[in-house]
């Protein structure tokens, strides 16, 4: 594998062991790929999935999946970017060809992560073969993929704001406008307020929704979820449905968006919506996680309730969508990130995240 120079990265070395960061060496581009110099990645619990095995992918693996950054060189064949541009990363990008694009659900793309079993880079040290873990590899410096995971960042948006578009306003957004979709006058309640739900809340917001109701654990955060949009808020406990319902005359909120993957958050995300009400889960959560219902109750409460895979987004057609909101200062992507670190601060952050501690962490390059 040709080399340039070695560049720094994140690497889970197996399942369950400390992250580590250490040198890499990636290839140059070759056809259809592309090298990025990364400005930004943001820190999303998906990674700390990946590394803890709720997700299984190929490793040893370099994380990170949010990020944008500027193109340095780029392989044969690739046309819709150039040296010098400035980019989002994709994680998912769709193949256009299998059953889910052909419906023009690309966010189901069966092949979407297919790029996650080809090695990346390899160790500068030792030489060991390592996997992109979500197909873009944004916890380094430098990073090569394939074309279709880039995507031209948004005129007027810096790239340490606009890294948070790949994956935690893109599925915040989408969960509230594309899948629940949120009318104008709707009640809604964001269970979990890190980084998604964050979003989720200016989501509901923008979507004109009346009463918006965040729920978390940590009473830190709500201040963040005030100013992202909430206009109530409640700490997480076995009261919590009780409590939705007292606020919205003893009916529960016509959407809830849960952003956590715990059974039992979505169990009382269900139980606070109302009569004929959605529920979208957007949070990922272990096989270990079991839901159960009743048949009488899924009959007599008429609730819906659906997955949400990355917003339901398409990121070519949303992408611009954001931008406008961000430029128009309806979307502030800066009050997302509570924190902004380098590399060697990662594995704090899954510490705090599995504390249920602040917003986005922001790994500055």
């Amino acid at each position: 594998m040709a080399v340039r120079t070695a560049v720094r990265a994140a690497v889970v070395p197996a399942v369950g062991a400390p992250l580590e960061v250490t040198g890499i060496e990636l290839p140059e581009p070759g056809p259809g790929r592309v090298r990025v110099r990364l400005a930004a990645a943001g820190v999303c619990h998906s990674d700390l999935s990946l590394s803890n095995g709720t997700m299984r992918v190929p490793l040893p693996a370099v994380l990170g999946h949010e990020g944008a950054g500027t193109v340095l060189s780029v392989g044969e064949g690739v046309t819709h970017v150039a040296p010098g541009d400035r980019v989002v990363l994709n994680w998912a990008p769709s193949c256009g060809s299998c059953h889910a694009c052909a419906l023009g659900e690309v966010w189901l793309c069966a092949n979407a992560l297919a790029g996650a079993a080809h090695v990346h880079a390899r160790r500068a040290d030792d030489g060991t073969d390592l996997h992109p873990g979500l197909n873009v590899a944004a916890f380094a410096e430098e990073t090569v993929v394939d074309a279709g995971c880039v995507l031209p960042a948004p005129d007027g948006i810096p790239l340490t704001d606009a890294a948070l578009l790949g994956c935690a306003v893109l599925t915040g957004y989408g969960a509230v406008h594309h899948s629940a979709k949120v009318r104008e006058g709707e009640t809604v309640a964001v269970f979990g307020a890190g980084g998604v739900g964050l979003a989720a809340l200016q989501a509901a917001r923008i979507a004109g929704a009346s009463k918006i109701v965040a729920v978390d654990v940590s009473a830190e955060k709500e201040e963040l979820a005030r100013a992202a949009g909430a206009t109530d808020y409640l700490i997480a406990s076995d009261t919590t449905a009780r409590e939705i319902r007292a606020l919205t005359g003893k009916q529960g909120v016509d959407v809830a968006v849960e952003c956590v993957g715990r059974a039992a958050t979505i169990r009382t995300a269900w139980e606070s919506t109302r009569r004929g009400g959605r529920t979208t889960v957007v949070g990922i959560g272990g096989k270990d996680q079991q839901v159960t219902f009743n048949a009488l109750e899924i009959f007599h409460w008429g609730r819906t309730l659906s997955g949400c895979v990355y917003g339901n987004a398409d990121p070519a057609r949303d992408l611009p969508v954001l931008a406008e909101h961000v430029r128009a200062g309806r979307l502030d992507l800066g009050a997302l990130v509570t924190e902004r670190i380098a590399l060697d601060g990662i594995p704090a952050a899954f510490e705090n995240m599995l504390a249920g501690k602040g917003g986005r962490a922001l790994v500055v390059f």
